[in-house]
């Protein structure tokens, strides 16, 4: 008989041990996949994977602009899991956001860019924090499902998103909004020191250690990890777990407005219903294996876009189906979430006893 034990701790040199090994692992099995498949040389590809993220300056911002969309969101979800609230909802939260930039940048074009940008970043802030406010209460009152209610609430934002894409299209009868303001770049994020995509950084890792700290420092967070680790021990500490439900919740939407705020004016310059792009699902495994922790979820978010930046890399050019390379990426992150299991648990050989 094989008996699971439940880790007390493990020390975090072994913890980084187990996580190697199954990175090693997957490698190893995504070897013979590929060279059962396609007689290709399994180090060559890796070694495309690379190129795909370092191979030109080029590549190495688009990775960087991709790793910061998807580390806000990690972020975001982060005081929302940490109280055991699934929120599911980010892609609608995140398009919500979008879409509030997208109105301000249309229809106040003639305000000085700073101004606009600042005007954007409080409407996303408002739009998203009210599409987390919605099943928050919902949850602190009436006791709703969190995890169907925020997923459901992703569709509304869809078709939301939709109609406005259809009342701004640009041309009309197209279907898409198109670049707003190319003539004028109003809304548009400068170039910060050169970078082009600097002020996503910034912004984004002003938000790490802001919620760093929150979680880690303040009566909130530690109010936040109560009600996480048990309701009735809240409760006995006369925390109010309603109002901690929705103050929570209502900053987790919020900071994922601001990611649609980024996606808007920081890199697209548009918005439409694929804005979001699935990165509010990808995010819930970066704040997960970082248990939350915003700065592990930096090297968490790496490795996510490493593999999603290397793997269509390889699609491209080795001219093979986008589905084997897709399926190198999930193969690995089996491997990693697995993982988590023998850090939390452990195997031992046995007879089960007996009453």
């Amino acid at each position: 008989m094989i008996r699971i034990h439940k880790r007390p701790f493990m020390p975090l040199w072994q913890r980084i041990l187990v996580r190697a090994a199954a990175i090693i692992a997957a490698l190893v099995i995504n070897g013979l996949i590929i060279y059962s498949l396609t007689k290709m040389n399994p180090l060559k590809v890796y070694e495309t994977m690379f190129t795909g993220v370092f191979g030109s300056e080029r590549r190495i911002w688009n990775s960087i602009r991709e790793l910061m969309l998807l580390l806000c969101i990690g972020v975001g979800l982060a005081p929302a899991f940490k109280m055991k609230f699934w929120n599911i909802g980010a892609e609608g939260q995140i398009l919500l956001g979008g879409l509030a930039s997208a109105a301000c940048m249309l229809y106040m074009n003639s305000l000085p860019n700073a101004l606009l940008l600042f005007i954007m970043f409080v409407a996303s802030l408002i739009a998203g924090g009210a599409w987390g406010f919605v099943p928050a209460v919902a949850k602190a009152k009436l006791g709703a499902n969190e995890t169907l209610f925020t997923l459901m609430m992703n569709y509304i934002a869809i078709h939301l998103t939709a109609f406005f894409v259809t009342f701004w299209e640009n041309s009309y009868g197209s279907g898409i909004v198109g670049t707003i303001n190319a003539d004028t770049m109003k809304g548009w994020f400068p170039p910060l020191f050169g970078m082009a995509y600097g002020m996503n950084v910034l912004i984004v890792l002003l938000l790490v250690v802001l919620v760093f700290c929150y979680l880690r420092y303040t009566k909130q967070g530690y109010e936040i990890a109560v009600v996480g680790g048990s309701e009735s021990t809240a409760k006995y500490a006369g925390i109010s777990v309603p109002r901690v439900t929705v103050r929570t919740v209502t900053l987790s939407g919020a900071i994922c407005g601001v990611a649609g705020f980024i996606a808007v004016a920081g890199q697209g310059h548009t918005i439409s219903v694929s804005t979001a792009g699935g990165r509010g699902f990808v995010a819930i495994i970066v704040a997960w294996l970082a248990k939350f922790n915003t700065f592990v979820m930096m090297l968490i978010a790496f490795l996510l876009v490493f593999l999603e930046q290397g793997a269509k890399e390889i699609a491209s050019r080795f001219n093979i189906n986008d589905d084997l390379s897709k399926m190198i990426m999930g193969v690995i992150l089996f491997f990693i979430l697995g993982s988590e299991f023998f850090i939390n648990y452990r195997l031992s050989a046995g007879k089960t006893e007996q009453a």
